[in-house]
């Protein structure tokens, strides 16, 4: 009997840009595998002293917040070089506050210029939630 992955991501086909397809049993753990599949998309990788960082953002809606999250960390690499490789993530209606951890990073082999709103729908499934998201490269 195959083992049911609760969550996860994985890299689709895309003509221009590169696409994840992520799923988890609820909008944490989703976002939570979102941000893992950028990085991996990224393959960065991280310097072992650990640094810390705490950030809220607001959207009207789960596919905004989705993109603001990923955003801001986005934001955190390019500003201050830092990535990140744990993720709390805590929902309240239109805010979504974050606590994550990492490191400097030390190596990228390739770069996310941004997280685009393309064809971007969050969908409750049987076992929680799915979505695709594409990147900008």
């Amino acid at each position: 009997m195959m083992d049911i992955v609760e969550s996860g991501y994985q890299e689709i086909e895309h003509t221009a840009d590169w696409a994840l397809r992520v799923w988890a049993a609820d909008i944490e753990a989703l976002f939570v595998q979102a941000a893992a599949g950028m990085n991996h998309l990224s393959e960065i990788t991280l310097d072992e002293k650990r640094v810390e960082r705490e950030f809220e953002v607001q959207a009207d809606d789960p596919e905004g917040l989705l993109v603001a999250f990923l955003s801001e960390l986005l934001y955190f690499g390019e500003d201050e070089n830092i990535g990140f490789d744990n993720y709390l993530v805590e929902i309240r209606g239109d805010k979504l506050y974050a606590r994550t951890a990492g490191g400097q990073i030390t190596g990228r082999k390739k770069e996310i210029k941004a997280v685009t709103f393309h064809n971007l729908a969050v969908r409750k499934t049987k076992r929680g939630f799915e979505v695709e998201i594409v990147f900008d490269v």
